[in-house]
């Protein structure tokens, strides 16, 4: 599975963005199954530069600036990373998000009856759905 199909539990600082059955659940920001929350990007960042070795969501010209120092690995662990790169692409919708810091996740489980939430981050041509019913109830 890649990064963003695993099931992710969804973190604290999220707020209800859309839902598809009604407007309501929206405004007093009650989480059920299937709808659209807004999560913080940071320990999403955090794992994929961990994981891949590949910043996310940082801009090119603040790289140029800030010099990192680069933490000894084992081979072992370079080797791991190195064999992953290739499959660290990500969209250019959701390299948008970690930029601004925040990212669109969708609730899988159902909150109240788990006691838990759980969701999966929004990615590719169901990102595309979503921003766009987003900025449509915007404009309303």
């Amino acid at each position: 599975k890649q990064w963003y199909q695993r099931r992710v539990p969804i973190t604290a600082g999220m707020d209800v963005v859309y839902n598809a059955s009604n407007n309501e659940l929206v405004r007093t920001k009650t989480l059920v199954k299937n709808c659209i929350v807004q999560i913080d990007a940071t320990p999403f960042r955090q794992w994929y530069e961990a994981h891949y070795g590949v910043t996310a969501g940082r801009k090119k010209k603040n790289e140029d600036k800030t010099t990192v120092e680069e933490v000894k690995k084992s081979n072992h662990v370079q080797r791991k990373i190195d064999a992953r790169k290739g499959e660290c692409k990500i969209g250019q919708l959701l390299d948008d998000q970690f930029n601004t810091g925040r990212l669109y996740a969708c609730v899988a489980s159902r909150p109240g009856q788990s006691g838990r939430c759980d969701g999966y981050i929004l990615e590719g041509r169901e990102l595309e759905f979503y921003l766009k019913k987003i900025r449509m109830k915007k404009s309303k």
